[in-house]
């Protein structure tokens, strides 16, 4: 579904990514491990055209996407949900929802997509009608990944979902996150916690020093 080929990201000067090369599949749900600095977000934002590919491809449902801004990966099916969340804090958690849903193609399903999100996320619907900054950080978080869902992506890029939450809830989080991949949602997700991904995760890829040193087991990852 989505394929990364000898992609080379710099900042300035500092060369983050040295030749990353990923594939996931359409269902899957993949992993993305890795020590903090070492260019796991870089690849995420490659990948959503929020930082730009210097040399190498990114190609999506078998259409290079290299000169696509980040709008319009979104209007293919991209989505990318921020470690940051990026939430609008004084609208509603209704507001915020909806304003996932912008883009006509995904507007036209806003109403069955809504369902989804309250399905998975009750809590959501006991607070839509209130601020998004009055959540706690479980909530919002659900909320950032609410607000994926209503975009009517094929491809979400979740980034460190578990940050900030309290140990009992990331488990939770994650069952959730399983729902939305088994609804049809391919995932590539940036995690620290390697136990949770070996519960949920087709495969792990680690990223050490803005390269790719092994896709293929929990185990090699684990080293």
């Amino acid at each position: 579904m989505l394929e990364v080929r000898d992609a080379h990201v710099f900042y300035g000067d500092l060369h983050v990514l040295h030749g990353v090369s990923v594939q996931i599949a359409s269902g899957e749900l993949v992993g993305l491990v890795g020590a903090n600095g070492h260019g796991k977000s870089t690849l995420l934002k490659a990948i959503c055209g929020l930082i730009p590919i210097r040399s190498g491809e990114v190609i999506y449902e078998g259409l290079r996407i290299n000169e696509l801004d980040a709008p319009e990966r979104v209007a293919k099916g991209i989505v990318y949900v921020a470690e940051e969340r990026h939430l609008f804090p004084d609208m509603s958690v209704r507001e915020n929802l909806m304003l996932g849903a912008y883009l006509p193609s995904a507007r036209k399903r806003r109403h069955e997509h809504l369902q989804l999100v309250f399905d998975l996320y009750p809590r959501l619907e006991e607070r839509q009608h209130q601020l998004a900054r009055t959540l706690s950080g479980g909530e919002a978080q659900m909320l950032a990944l609410g607000r994926g869902i209503m975009s009517a992506a094929r491809f979400m890029a979740i980034d460190e979902p578990s940050f900030g939450l309290a140990p009992n809830l990331v488990r939770a989080m994650f069952d959730t996150i399983e729902r939305i991949n088994e609804a049809g949602m391919a995932i590539l997700i940036v995690e620290q916690n390697l136990l949770q991904l070996e519960n949920y995760a087709t495969r792990v890829y680690k990223l050490e020093e803005g390269r790719i040193v092994d896709g293929s087991a929990f185990q090699a990852a684990m080293q």
